[in-house]
């Protein structure tokens, strides 16, 4: 079976930033995320081999969730200076390593994942992606397995149920309930996963949990039904959209002669 290797670059990029301590080169210009990067990509190929590999960048500019939600990821401060700097000559060593890299305006790397880790599945291909991100547990399949370079961790459809407490497939509705602070969406007021979990092992799906909305009882009832109004909106920002509309697809993304100058 053939393989298809995915990489969340804009996940890596900030925690190989900050995992590194201040490293310069001879201009005194920061080099740790570029280090940390690049390490982990050379790690990768060698750790999963693959017929097809992508890494995938967010794309400046604003995208369909923020058009959605004025305040997605408005609690977010800016990008420093010295990761700022980085990330040009980042991409371009990237490109050089024979890396394909990717960046779609309009949607996140989550979009642009999600879309060609479902092409490639359905062309009975297996897929790896390396992330650091939960929001896609959501992904996960019997073919699509998620990998963690900074942690070690390795994610299957077992390992998804038994860190979250559910399945893959019902991801989308736990996190709807708990919410996403990083991407500043939020759940129901006071519902954490605990309660989450319990809900989705009750009533089976989130759909159910609010056709039941009214039978839940205590405070976090009262939450639940407060929130009905908006969970459908955060359902739909914590979505990963499955089908971008492409300039490439995975039979493109074989590994490119290495620039070594």
């Amino acid at each position: 079976m053939k393989t298809l290797l995915l990489v969340d670059g804009s996940s890596y990029l900030y925690r190989a930033f900050h995992a590194i301590r201040d490293l310069r080169n001879s201009r005194g210009e920061p080099t740790n995320a570029i280090y940390g990067v690049l390490n982990m990509l050379r790690r990768l190929h060698k750790d999963f081999p693959a017929e097809y590999s992508a890494c995938v960048f967010d794309a400046k500019g604003r995208t369909f969730r923020d058009d959605l939600y004025a305040e997605y990821k408005a609690n977010r401060p800016p990008m420093p200076d010295d990761l700022a700097l980085q990330i040009n000559p980042l991409k371009e060593a990237i490109v050089a390593m024979g890396w394909p890299l990717l960046e779609i305006a309009g949607v996140e790397a989550d979009d642009v994942i999600g879309t060609l880790a479902r092409e490639a599945e359905k062309s009975g291909m297996r897929v790896v992606i390396s992330t650091g991100d939960k929001d896609i547990t959501q992904l996960v399949t019997p073919q699509v397995t998620l990998v963690n370079t900074m942690s070690g961790e390795t994610l299957d459809v077992a390992g998804v149920e038994k860190k979250f407490g559910v399945p893959p497939e019902r991801m989308i509705d736990y996190l709807t309930l708990v919410g996403d602070s990083v991407d500043n969406v939020p759940g129901v007021s006071k519902v954490g996963p605990k309660t989450a979990v319990k809900w989705l092992t009750q009533y089976g799906t989130l759909d159910t949990i609010v056709k039941n909305a009214a039978d839940i009882g205590g405070a976090v009832g009262e939450h639940l039904r407060a929130a009905l109004d908006w969970l459908p909106q955060a359902r739909a920002l914590l979505t990963i959209k499955c089908d971008v509309d492409l300039p490439m697809h995975f039979p493109d993304l074989a590994p490119q002669p290495q620039d070594r100058a």
